[in-house]
């Protein structure tokens, strides 16, 4: 066998495991949440669900904080205009039930016109005026939802918008349990499937625009302003598209959240989410779609892991001497400080990233 032919069966044994990794993956995704259901119960079913929401977060604010490396501490006011967007025109608050297909394009395309809204009056700043400006542009969107309930009721302030429609198609519907051969599948199942179609697809278009043209500006930005003016590129228009697509995204999971969850409120778009979403993708790895997703998974299971600390202390001490929500944060913060310390590029960065923190 000469080393031609040699090559070409390592070759073909590289692609025949990729094919095989690919198809076990494949069949693990289908299966997990049946698996995790009999193992764990179904409330673990429901954070994987909102897992995949985080993860569409994630990789949203991954555009404009990892690719084009500007700060956007106010990211989820994009998440809460997509779920009003949804909520608004599917819901008993203004008798209107318009089907989801025509409702999370809308909420997607006017949470990126906030985005371009958000991002033209700051094109100038960077750093910490920019974390600034873009937190003060969350808050004002959180406070809005909260009082626009006089003089008209638009978002029904503090109260929130209730018995909001799931996605459904004339009677079928995923907001309750139906059946497939004779087989029950739990809308909470049912959403699981609907939400891991998005987040791939989600990642797909993240992979495709980190290769692309405009994913390059984006990272030419990021890494010298400046030289990339010098270059050609359009810094302003390249900026504006990172916001705006960044908010498409979240746009898509706020009217996914609100269709699963049938009620919203402006309760559900703090800071801390913001923050919590900022975590998720610098722990993972700023810029590397894999880690991102990684980093959003960890933070959503880990939090709520740590519930059982409660019951652990009283089953080994006898009683509860620290409260489990505060010893929650409390080793969720631990967790975050040792990371930054030891892996400050991310559990999971890119080669680029690693090799620049490694010099």
């Amino acid at each position: 066998m000469n080393a031609h032919s040699a090559a070409q069966m390592r070759t073909a044994t590289k692609q025949s495991g990729k094919r095989a990794g690919y198809a076990l993956l494949v069949l693990g995704l289908i299966v997990l949440p049946f698996a995790v259901d009999a193992l764990l119960g179904r409330a673990w079913v429901r954070i994987i669900d909102v897992a995949l929401l985080f993860t569409m977060l994630a990789l949203g604010l991954n555009i404009v904080v990892g690719y084009a490396g500007l700060l956007d501490l106010g990211y989820v006011a994009f998440f809460a205009v997509g779920a009003y967007a949804y909520a608004l025109l599917a819901s008993p608050q203004f008798g209107i039930h318009f089907p989801f297909l025509i409702l999370l394009p809308c909420g997607a395309l006017i949470a990126a016109c906030f985005g371009a809204l958000l991002g033209a009056p700051t094109l100038k700043l960077r750093g910490d005026y920019l974390a600034i400006v873009t937190l003060g542009f969350g808050e004002i969107i959180r406070i809005l939802l909260n009082n626009l309930n006089r003089p008209f009721n638009l978002t029904n302030g503090p109260q929130g918008i209730t018995l909001i429609d799931p996605l459904q198609a004339g009677a079928f519907t995923l907001g309750k349990s139906f059946s497939i051969a004779g087989i029950s599948v739990a809308s909470v199942h049912a959403y699981y499937f609907v939400f891991l179609l998005c987040a791939l697809l989600v990642i797909a278009v993240s992979l495709r625009l980190e290769d692309s043209r405009i994913g390059r500006a984006w990272i030419a930005i990021r890494e010298d302003e400046l030289a990339a003016k010098a270059m050609g590129i359009n810094t302003r228009n390249i900026k504006l598209l990172a916001f705006a697509m960044g908010a498409t995204f979240g746009g898509l999971s706020g009217g996914l959240f609100a269709a699963f969850q049938g009620f919203i409120s402006p309760e559900s778009f703090t800071l801390l989410d913001s923050i919590m979403i900022l975590c998720m993708v610098v722990v993972g790895g700023m810029g590397h779609v894999p880690g991102v997703v990684l980093g959003a998974v960890l933070l959503t299971a880990l939090p709520e892991a740590l519930r059982y600390a409660g019951p652990l202390q009283e089953q080994w001490l006898g009683r509860v001497y620290i409260d489990p929500a505060d010893l929650r944060m409390l080793l969720f913060g631990l967790a975050l400080v040792l990371m930054m310390l030891f892996r400050p590029a991310g559990l999971w960065p890119s080669k680029i990233r690693k090799r620049e923190w490694s010099t």
